[in-house]
Formats: structure tokens, C-alpha cells, sequence
């Protein structure tokens, strides 16, 4: 409403200084404010700030604030008055914070030779926070300095058109920045334009060796176009692939096109490129690209210097012949003079005008062969398109020297390691390191080995053929002066880490206390390091888990401690220096008996089965025993009833009914037994039952012809106590009739189907000239 208006010392200030400002309020010019008192309050964007208010000339209202340390970038600074209980901004100033611009650095140029255009570039330093022009500016002589260019789009560099250059003469070229806090200027540059010329790079031809100087070659270059009224200074750079970095030549004059170098491997293959500038520029002059790299290889050379041999002899089986395993390293490329083609194995050394038998011509580095018994040396060789190398004489030494102490191999890499060792007391020309890896398959590596030719070395350095977590058996052997010392031995890891999974748990015995656990060792390949233990973890449903650490060079484990008819839950760790690895979960139960305890249960039973058929034999053996348990019953046809039958009986006719027939039977002769004396007739007798059971159907028994038997059955209680009748036999009666039940019945009977209560017992009878018993019992 323009009723307020608010001043500052400065809209731009440095960061961090204090930053003064004042708010004027005309009470008239803002409506709502004319009769109440004005109260005016600050606003840093949304943060409330503390001012001092007073009044005016004029009725004015004046605030004044200060901020002591003002470290906004940028930032709006409201005044604000009371109205109606709100805050109502009524005016506003904006405030920036920055630093003075920084000087632009390393500022260097480059003059485009397809248009003449001088461009430059520089670093600009750390950001001011302020609005910064920059401007490039250049002047020649004692002309007046001006803009060169100005960079666009916040880039650090511009090119000064071909019109504002003086070429061929001196220039000074700088970078001038400005903002509202200053300004600040660049080194200034003086160079020529021409001296910082970009030419384009030469272009190689040729390249050639020389057949006199053999291990020089001569090049060949064109000059790139527009550069040829110039002189120029020219740079060669060459590699072959296994260098780790390029050889620079310098100094070669480009206008010359062509230069020689010395000092290169023969059959080697190398890369090579040049560049070129101006022969007078200054330091700051730039240097063409690298002109397309090309391929040239050198012309070969026999091969030079002598291999490292190692070799295994033992004794063939017949014809007194040994064999020899030899095994050599191949020459390296300054010695291999090109590509080896093969090699040769010799029993002597070649001559000239003839050359020796050769036993083994190989493209391999190893060779096994056959030697006449008793062969101490042969000759190695190597060969090449240019020429054989002179021989190296192998001297095929026994195994029998010093051996060395204290081998030890440390990891340097995953595919390295280090081997140490004490030097022995005798003087060695040389040691020889074998390594293999272990495996559960025997295998063999014929280049892992090398020879240490410094006889005081003490340490070494091995890493073809290593690979982490695995297993290594180093072997050392030191050469002394006619003779090979014995081997050491150890083993290694270049790197561990937890095994690949752990053995599998098997239960090889329980009891009610005890479990004996064991294992298979862990294949060699998925140890992944030297195992340091295996722990073994077992608990029940509610204890917790128990452990129990264990030797890695054992195989079984006893828990003991355990609780009878309980299920556990077993499993296995195995670990090494680099970490651990469980196996799986093995359930067992322990039993309710130990097996002493059931073998003294099944010893104890078949006691008591012994002890009891002891006693039952003792009991069928002795009489008085049988008497008690079993009583004798005697046999009816040995008793005096046998001998009570008459000597001559009438034979009549029997007519034997069928089984279950009833109908009356012909009855010959019967048989009466007297009753004892003073017992009267129909009265019980005492030693009789109440009652008898039915009365079993007859029976017939034939032993012989014309052999009568006489039988009698006794039964229920009227046997016992029952004594034989005295002499003279009974009396006989033939057809016999009497009375049932006292004599009380009618009519008559012949098969006794119901007799009289007071019938004496009947015993036997016979009839006719059949045996057979007919078993009748008075009631």
C-alpha cells in the first residue's frame, strides 16, 4: 500500500558480516492504522528477528534492526505491523551474501590451425555465491587490452577469433572475474599464438630392422599437411605387450622423415607412434595427438642363455636302464630371441660337423625318457626359426645332501604366497621350490616348481598355479656343490575361508545317558582352509543347547550326561581360521536301559526259566514228589477183579447195539460185588457223591484172538480209600431181575439200565465170549 518503506546499509554483503536495516511506517498512508498504536516487528523469510521502534518526524513509526552475523546467501529481509491480532507485511528488501571472486588458475591456450582461433581455457575457482562476470582479455604490444571473449553457459573456457591475434609475436592473454565485492585477474600469458599452434600428428610409413645392427630398426614418417614450412620437433614412443609402460625417444627432427633406434628384443613385437611440434616454442607449446599406433616385430635370433632344469631319476625294471623325468622352464623373451619352436634332450653335447642321438624332442617343458644305468649328465636345448642355443648340462645328482629347517609359507595374495627358510651351514648353489595341490585324486602340475639361483637366499616368492582356499604341499629342495639335499615339507593356503558344508553326523552307539557320534573328514577341496575343530551342539525340547569342542583330527564324539527315553537334536560345526560352517540336524533318542542293564535282564530271566525246569524235572524224578502231585492210578486189569472171573462161563450169543441204539441187550452173565459188611442196602454209602455224572457209552477193546480181557473203569470219589474184596470170588447170577429204587420198580432188567437203590456196586461183567466194558454205577 506504499504506507512503509524499508532501507539497508547493503543489498550485497560479504558472508558472515553484520547487515543493518530500518523500516519507516506512515500511519496515515495505511488504513486500519490511523487512531491505534502502531507496533512494528521483523521478519528474516520466515524467521521472527528483534528490532528497536521509535517515533518519527512527522508521526512517523521508525524501526532500526541489526543482524550481527548475516550467513544467508540470500535471503528477504520483511517489515511487518500489528493489525487486527495478525502480522501484516508492509515491506521488503533482498539481501545477498557472497565472497569476492577467486583467481583463475592454470590458464593455458591452443591455436587451431584450421581456422586460426586462439581458445583457452582455465580453472575458475570456488563459487563466490554472487553474480561473477568473466571475461577473457588479450592486448599486443602497447595496444589497449581487449575482450578477447567471454565463455557462455558457465564453462571455463572461450575462443579469441582469428582478427583480435598478432601471429608471430608476443600476445598476453589473462582472465579477469568481477562481482559486486571485487575483482580478481588471472597470470597474464605471454606467448606467441604460433608457438601454442595444435598441429596435426605425423603419419608413420615404414619400419624396418636392420639385418647389420640386429637389434635396431629404421622409421619412416610423413609430416601432416600444412606443417611443412615448419620446423618441428618430433617425440617416438614404443611398447611391446608385456612392458608395463612405453619408452620414449626424444629429440628427432620431424623435418628429417625418417630415424633409427637401437636396444629392441629380437621376435618381439612392438607398438610404436609418434607426435610432433614446433622447434621453437616456448614450454608452453602444445604437442600434436599420437599419431595411429603400428605393429612391427623384429627379426629373430637363435635363442641365448640356459635353462632351469629340475629332474626325477628312478630305476627302470629291466635291461639296466633308468628312467628320467625332466622338467625345465621356458626361456624368457630377451632369452628366447623370437618363438621357441621345441626342444632337445641330448647325452651329450652337440659337436661340430655332427650332431649327437637326441632321447627326447619335445614342444613341452617336460620330457621323460630312458638312460643307460650309471648317466650323470645330459644336455638341454632350445630352438628357434634362427638357430639352436647352446646346451645346458644337467647333472642328474643323487638325493642325499642336508636338508634345510624351519620352512614356512605365509598367503601374500590370493594367488601368491611366500616362502621362508633358515640357511643351512654348508654353502648353496641353488634351491629348487616344488608345490602341488592337494587333492582326494592325486594330480601333478609340471610347471609348479621354480629355481632360486641366489644359493643365500632365504625367502621366495611363489605364485603360478595358486588358487585361494586351496590346499598346497611345498617341497624345498637345496643344491649343494655335487649332491641334492633331502626335501622339507608344508603345507599352505594363499586364502581361507568357513569349509563348503560340514560332515554329516552318524550314531554309531546309545544308551540312556550316552550317544557316540561320528563323522567322515571333509574332502580335501571343500575344507577352504586348515580345519581348527568341529564343535558339536545337542539339546532337548526344554534344556538349552550344550556344546562340546573337538580336535579336528578326531572322527567320533561321546555326549554323555544325557537323560534316559529323550529326544535330542545334534548337529556338527566344522571351522577354520576364516569361519565356521553347521551341518545338518541329527535327531536322536536315548534309550530306557543301558545294555548292561538289559543283558543283566535277560541273564536274570533265564535263571529263573533254568532254576524252574530244574524243579520240574526234580519233581517227575523223585517218587514221593510224583506221589503228592500226580497219584498212581492203579491199572483195573492187573486188580483181583481180574482174577474173580470163572474159569468156564456159557457162551451165549451178544448182540452189540449200535452206537446211541437203544434196545435190550442179551445179558450172559453178571458179575455182583458184595458191599462191605455192616452196611446195610439201600443207604448211601458214605464215600459215594450225591450225584454222578452221565455215564459214558461202552467201548470195546480187542488185544487178541481168544484172549479175553476184563476192564473197569473207576470214577469220581467211589475209587478212593476203596480196598479189595476178600476171598473166595462171588457168586454168580444169571438172569438177574430186580427192583429199582428200593425194589419199589417194575419189571425186569437185563442191561441194568436203572438198578435197585440197594444194587451193590457193580464192578465188571462179562458177556458171552466178548470182552466188553460196560460201566454201571448204583445211584
Amino acid at each position: 500500500l506504499g504506507c512503509a518503506s524499508v532501507t539497508v546499509g547493503s543489498p550485497i554483503v560479504p558472508l558472515g558480516s553484520a547487515v543493518t536495516a530500518s523500516c519507516t511506517v506512515q500511519r496515515e498512508l495505511c488504513r486500519g492504522l490511523e487512531q491505534g498504536k502502531v507496533r512494528i516487528s521483523w521478519m528474516l523469510d520466515n524467521k521472527l528477528v528483534a528490532g528497536s521502534q521509535r517515533q518519527g518526524p512527522g508521526g512517523t513509526e521508525v524501526s532500526n534492526l541489526t543482524l550481527p552475523r548475516f550467513n544467508h546467501t540470500q535471503a528477504r529481509l520483511w517489515c511487518c505491523v500489528e493489525w487486527n491480532g495478525t502480522r501484516q507485511r508492509v515491506g521488503m528488501a533482498e539481501i545477498r551474501a557472497g565472497y569476492p571472486p577467486e583467481k583463475p588458475l592454470n590458464l593455458s591456450c591452443v591455436l587451431n590451425l584450421s581456422d586460426y582461433g586462439l581458445t583457452c581455457q582455465w580453472e575458475p575457482g570456488t563459487d563466490s555465491h554472487l553474480p561473477t562476470s568473466v571475461v577473457l582479455k588479450c592486448s599486443g604490444g602497447r595496444a589497449q587490452a581487449v575482450t578477447g571473449c567471454t565463455p557462455r553457459g558457465g564453462h571455463s573456457q572461450c575462443t579469441v577469433p582469428r582478427p583480435l591475434l598478432q601471429l608471430y609475436r608476443q600476445m598476453e592473454i589473462w582472465v579477469s572475474a568481477t562481482n559486486a565485492l571485487g575483482t580478481a585477474e588471472s597470470e597474464h600469458l605471454r606467448i606467441d599464438p604460433m608457438d601454442v599452434a595444435k598441429l596435426d600428428p605425423p603419419t608413420l610409413q615404414s619400419i624396418q630392422s636392420i639385418p647389420f645392427q640386429t637389434d635396431c630398426v629404421a622409421l619412416a614418417w610423413d609430416m601432416a599437411w600444412g606443417t611443412e614450412h615448419m620446423e618441428l620437433q618430433c617425440e617416438l614412443r614404443y611398447r611391446a605387450p608385456e612392458d608395463p609402460a612405453w619408452a620414449l625417444v626424444t629429440g628427432i627432427i620431424g623435418r628429417a622423415g625418417t630415424a633409427q633406434r637401437c636396444g629392441f628384443r629380437f621376435g618381439t613385437q612392438y607398438r610404436f607412434q609418434m607426435r610432433c611440434r614446433r622447434s621453437s616454442a616456448s614450454p608452453l607449446a602444445s604437442w600434436s595427438e599420437w599419431s595411429p599406433g603400428r605393429n612391427y616385430i623384429t627379426h629373430e635370433k637363435a635363442p641365448t642363455g640356459k635353462l632351469d632344469a629340475w629332474w626325477g631319476a628312478q630305476p627302470a625294471g629291466t635291461g639296466g636302464r633308468q628312467e628320467v623325468q625332466l622338467r625345465w622352464k621356458a626361456p624368457r623373451q630377451r632369452e628366447a630371441n623370437g618363438r621357441v619352436l621345441g626342444y632337445r634332450v641330448t647325452l651329450s653335447p652337440r659337436r661340430r660337423g655332427r650332431d649327437p642321438p637326441t632321447v627326447c624332442n619335445t614342444t613341452h617343458t617336460q620330457c621323460s625318457f630312458s638312460v643307460p644305468a650309471g648317466t650323470t649328465r645330459v644336455y638341454l636345448s632350445a630352438y628357434n626359426a634362427a638357430g639352436e642355443s647352446a646346451p645346458t648340462e644337467v647333472v642328474l645328482l643323487e638325493r642325499k645332501g642336508q636338508p634345510l629347517a624351519g620352512l614356512r609359507a605365509v598367503p601374500r595374495g590370493e594367488h601368491s604366497l611366500w616362502v621362508h627358510w633358515e640357511a643351512p651351514l654348508a654353502p648353496v648353489m641353488a634351491y629348487v621350490l616344488e608345490w602341488q595341490q592337494v587333492t582326494t585324486e592325486p594330480g601333478h602340475c609340471s610347471s609348479c616348481w621354480q629355481m632360486e639361483r641366489d644359493g643365500a637366499a632365504t625367502t621366495a616368492f611363489i605364485q603360478d598355479g595358486i588358487e585361494p582356499f586351496q590346499r598346497y604341499n611345498i617341497s624345498l629342495y637345496p643344491l649343494y656343490e655335487g649332491t641334492v639335499g633331502v626335501p622339507v615339507h608344508t603345507t599352505a593356503y594363499s586364502q581361507q575361508k568357513a569349509p563348503s558344508y560340514a560332515p554329516k553326523l552318524h550314531l554309531k552307539r546309545i544308551s540312556k545317558s550316552e550317544a557316540e557320534l561320528c563323522w567322515e573328514p571333509l574332502p580335501v577341496e571343500m575344507q577352504n582352509g586348515f580345519i581348527t575343530s568341529y564343535t558339536i551342539f545337542w539339546a532337548n525340547i526344554i534344556t538349552d543347547v550344550a556344546s562340546a569342542t573337538v580336535n579336528p583330527s578326531h572322527s567320533s564324539f561321546v555326549i554323555r550326561g544325557l537323560k534316559p527315553s529323550t529326544l535330542y537334536k545334534v548337529h556338527i560345526m566344522a571351522s577354520t581360521a576364516a569361519g565356521g560352517t553347521n551341518g545338518t540336524v541329527l535327531t536322536l533318542v536315548t534309550t530306557v536301559l543301558d545294555d548292561a542293564e538289559i543283558q543283566f535282564l535277560f541273564v536274570t530271566l533265564g535263571l529263573v526259566f533254568v532254576v524252574l525246569m530244574v524243579l520240574l524235572i526234580c519233581f517227575q524224578k523223585n517218587e514221593r514228589v510224583k506221589e503228592q502231585l500226580w497219584p498212581s492210578v492203579p491199572d483195573p486189569a492187573n486188580s483181583s477183579l481180574g482174577k474173580w472171573v470163572p474159569a468156564a462161563v456159557p457162551q451165549e450169543p451178544l448182540q452189540i447195539l449200535a452206537a446211541r441204539e437203544p434196545g435190550p441187550a442179551a445179558i450172559s452173565t453178571v458179575t455182583v460185588l458184595e458191599g462191605e459188611p455192616g452196611k446195610q442196602a439201600g443207604k448211601e454209602q458214605p464215600a459215594l457223591p450225591a450225584a454222578l455224572p452221565a455215564l459214558p457209552r461202552p467201548y470195546v477193546r480187542q488185544e487178541g484172538p481168544g484172549e479175553p480181557v476184563q476192564y473197569a473203569r473207576v470214577g469220581g470219589a467211589g475209587y478212593r480209600g476203596q480196598r479189595l474184596l476178600p476171598e473166595p470170588g462171588p457168586r454168580f447170577y444169571e438172569n438177574l431181575r430186580g427192583r429199582g429204587n428200593g425194589g419199589g420198580g417194575a419189571g425186569d432188567w437185563g442191561f441194568l439200565e436203572e438198578p435197585p437203590a440197594t444194587f451193590p456196586l457193580l464192578q465188571g461183567l462179562r458177556i458171552g465170549g466178548t470182552e466188553e466194558l460196560h460201566e454201571c454205577r448204583a445211584d
